[in-house]
């Protein structure tokens, strides 16, 4: 390792206030933990509600949707914690299979349904669909397919990928939407930043706890100018006032509202368990369009490990590590279908709030996955979160997934810059990563972007109309479409691909594409312990 390399490893290092295998008292443990998941309530409330809106599910069951997101999130951290890759990353609902999943609730709900609510027909094909596209997920993660993947990555591949991760939310609607409270949003990173950039060197609580704390604040605000609140009539020495009556300053249609009565009129228990919709429903073309989402759903993922490495100032992942980490996920996506939800990656979010916070202990993680895992099943919580406005939230998406482009960025200090070749591959991919997501946003589901690719206008050419041959044809056209739309909305897929196709076929030396300083700080495939190792002292 040069000097500079040394230099690097150890700010990164002190940085950390502690370390992956740390482990901090229990009563800060539990508040860093809960920190650690307050960073990713908005997308994981944010995928369910999206979801429940497309399938028109009642409010009362939304509520239950909400909670099993939380319980399986808490589930699913833990495993990929304990026996996964050991990595201190939260896992939830991911956006990467959110397109898909549209696509199916799309054509269940429009082609009507008899018998059963036309909510709970989509959703059982959504289990169905991500259930089975997980059980490959699963193979490619523990016979070795996916780590396989790492001899062809380079720093010069994984830091627009991991930049990618960060930009791809910039136009996020709780960050750009028409309405925003700009001052609720500067308010909550405002705070954000006073806490851990300025006052970190004060108090130990403002280094540890700058999200929390800007996030309390903030939604207190909010929730004040929010009240509508009707006093009795008044006594005042021998005068009586009439009943007094405080009106709200922010309205029900400002984005800074907190809907406090929506907590108290909500059930204080959910009924939370496997299979509680029916029984899953598989169809053919709605698992081949899943998996396009499982796909871009490991690309991401790959990326998050080295993110997460990188920042918590370890080597970067073995082999060994991305495929128990992929392995385990695929698990997690089967249990997510089994108890109904939107599938479970890792998440970005709190990679960001390791960088702001220098927490990076798994036990940190493991405590914030207990407690969501039980508060999953309390109705009050759900409701609670769900208060918290979209400016708050975007406040946070801005300085989470800021601090996770600089860590893509920072990759680049192994590579040299002054080759032509590296410079071109990275602005390529970067700026192809953030063109094509947004020319696909012109198009709102698979089933637009097949109208405008005109597949059916193709099949008809072809002369084999309403002919069995046709229907093979087009449902294989499908599968090829919605694969192309799925991965082609999702950033880090896109612009990951386009570096790792071009790092590995323009010529470049080791040394110029930073392989060389890397091998020197990757972590060795000895380091990795499974619980298989660990635990039963077998490979």
């Amino acid at each position: 390792m040069t000097g500079d390399e040394q230099v690097a490893d150890e700010s990164v290092g002190d940085a950390i206030e502690y370390g992956i295998d740390d482990k901090p008292p229990l009563g800060e443990s539990i508040v860093l933990g809960v920190q650690h998941y307050l960073t990713m309530v908005g997308a994981n409330i944010a995928v369910p509600l999206i979801l429940a809106g497309a399938m028109g599910m009642p409010p009362a069951v939304t509520a239950r949707f909400i909670g099993t997101f939380f319980v399986v999130s808490g589930i699913a951290t833990l495993a990929q914690t304990t026996f996964g890759n050991r990595y201190p990353i939260v896992q939830g609902a991911p956006f990467s299979m959110l397109a898909p999943a549209l696509a199916i609730v799309g054509v269940v709900t429009a082609g009507g349904v008899s018998g059963q609510p036309g909510w709970q027909a989509a959703l059982l094909q959504l289990q169905g669909a991500i259930i089975v596209a997980a059980v490959v997920e699963v193979a490619m993660g523990y016979f070795g397919l996916v780590g396989k993947l790492r001899r062809l990555l380079s720093p010069v591949v994984i830091a627009p990928t991991i930049a990618l991760i960060g930009l791809s939310l910039f136009n996020a609607p709780q960050i750009t939407t028409a309405n925003q409270s700009w001052w609720l949003l500067g308010l909550t990173l405002g705070l954000i930043l006073l806490f851990s950039q300025y006052l970190d060197v004060r108090h130990k609580a403002f280094r540890l706890y700058p999200v929390i704390l800007a996030l309390v604040i903030a939604w207190v605000v909010a929730a004040a100018l929010s009240l509508d609140v009707t006093l009795g009539p008044v006594s005042i020495a021998d005068l009586t006032l009439g009943p007094l009556s405080i009106d709200p300053v922010l309205g029900s249609d400002h984005p800074g509202y907190v809907n406090l009565g929506a907590v108290a009129n909500t059930r204080p228990l959910l009924p939370i368990y496997p299979f509680q919709w029916g029984v899953p429903e598989i169809t053919t073309a709605f698992v081949i369009g899943m998996f396009a989402g499982v796909l871009a759903s490991i690309v991401e993922s790959i990326g998050d490990y080295y993110a997460v490495a990188n920042i918590s100032g370890a080597g970067a992942p073995s082999e060994k590590r991305i495929n128990h980490g992929i392995g385990m996920e695929g698990l997690m996506n089967v249990f997510s279908g089994i108890m109904g939800t939107g599938g479970s990656t890792s998440y970005s979010e709190n990679i960001g709030a390791i960088g702001l916070t220098g927490v990076a202990s798994r036990y940190v993680v493991q405590i914030g996955a207990v407690v969501m895992l039980f508060v999953g099943f309390i109705g009050y919580f759900g409701q609670l979160i769900a208060t918290i406005p979209d400016p708050i939230v975007g406040g946070l998406f801005i300085a989470m997934f800021g601090q996770i482009v600089a860590v893509g960025i920072s990759n680049l200090r192994h590579v040299d810059l002054a080759s032509s070749r590296n410079t071109f591959i990275i602005g390529f991919a970067l700026f192809v990563g953030l063109a094509i997501p947004a020319y696909m946003g012109n198009f709102e589901s698979p089933i637009a972007f097949r109208e405008a690719v005109g597949l059916e206008a193709m099949i008809g050419a072809t002369g084999l109309a309403n002919t069995a041959a046709a229907t093979a044809i087009e449902a294989a056209a499908q599968a090829v479409i919605d694969t192309i739309y799925i991965i082609g909305s999702t950033g880090m897929a896109i612009g990951g691909l386009a570096a790792l196709v071009l790092d590995n076929t323009v010529p470049g030396s080791r040394e110029e594409r930073g392989l060389a300083a890397w091998d020197r700080i990757s972590e060795d495939e000895s380091e990795f312990d499974s619980v298989w190792d660990r635990w039963l002292g077998t490979e």
